[in-house]
């Protein structure tokens, strides 16, 4: 009874995400971290609320052998559902008019899961942006994408501790000092305009690159050491400030 659940929800379910899930049913985790190729993407949204919120952009840039390739990018704007989303329009530079006239999720998203591929998945409080993108496969495809994904923030936190020896300071979320801009500044990484989904994603690609290089000097070098790694911090109880 078991195997013919499994075969029913199986049917049910887009190709493209049982195909997705066959391909990462044996991972390897044990491959060096600038082995893999990534896709660094953020989203923008009209508010935080899984349930009443909506994605209203999409940017992405690919990362191969740990450069940008920026020939390899991604950016659409989305129309809600819901159009009365003005002050998430202010917030995100983004005009009503270029709303009206962008696309349906319906249109983006399977361009937006063509890009991806079998790429892993970067972004900063990443949780964020996966949650809003599970949800929309779900209610599109039936199903999610198993695509790994890492968190630049998680990330900081884990330099911060292992290689500054910043103990107290990694666990500490709430007060701004992982926003993405800050830690920018802060690494003397290149500077992209805020809350512009592409931008935020360039952003986050040189943030994860720098990330990766510098990890690597105290041993974590594959995705296995740095989730393992990760384990180690206190979970965040809330979303940082500015994320």
């Amino acid at each position: 009874m078991g195997i013919l659940n499994k075969i029913s929800r199986l049917r049910g379910r887009d190709r493209l995400i049982v195909s997705n899930n066959r391909s990462f049913a044996r991972f390897d985790y044990r491959k060096q971290l600038a082995d893999y190729t990534y896709v660094v993407f953020d989203t923008e949204l009209t508010g935080l609320n899984l349930k009443n919120d909506e994605i209203i952009a999409i940017g992405a840039v690919r990362i191969r052998d740990l450069q940008i390739d920026l020939g390899q990018t991604f950016h659409y704007y989305v129309k809600p559902h819901n159009r009365d989303h003005t002050r998430a329009t202010l917030i995100h530079r983004i005009t009503p008019q270029q709303l009206e006239e962008a696309p349906p999720l319906e249109t983006v998203l399977p361009l937006f899961l063509k890009f991806i591929e079998e790429d892993l998945l970067v972004g900063h409080y990443v949780p964020i942006d996966t949650g809003f993108l599970d949800r929309a496969t779900r209610k599109l495809y039936n199903g999610t994408i198993a695509n790994p994904s890492l968190d630049t923030m998680r990330m900081a936190q884990i330099y911060k501790r292992m290689v500054l020896g910043d103990y107290h300071g990694s666990q500490q979320v709430a007060d701004g000092r992982y926003n993405l801009q800050r830690l920018s500044t802060e690494l003397n990484l290149p500077y992209f305009e805020a809350h512009d989904a592409l931008e935020d994603a360039l952003q986050t690609a040189y943030l994860f690159i720098f990330l990766v290089k510098k990890l690597h000097s105290v041993g974590i070098t594959t995705i296995r050491e740095l989730f393992a790694a990760g384990k180690e911090l206190a979970p965040t109880a809330r979303i940082p400030d500015g994320v």
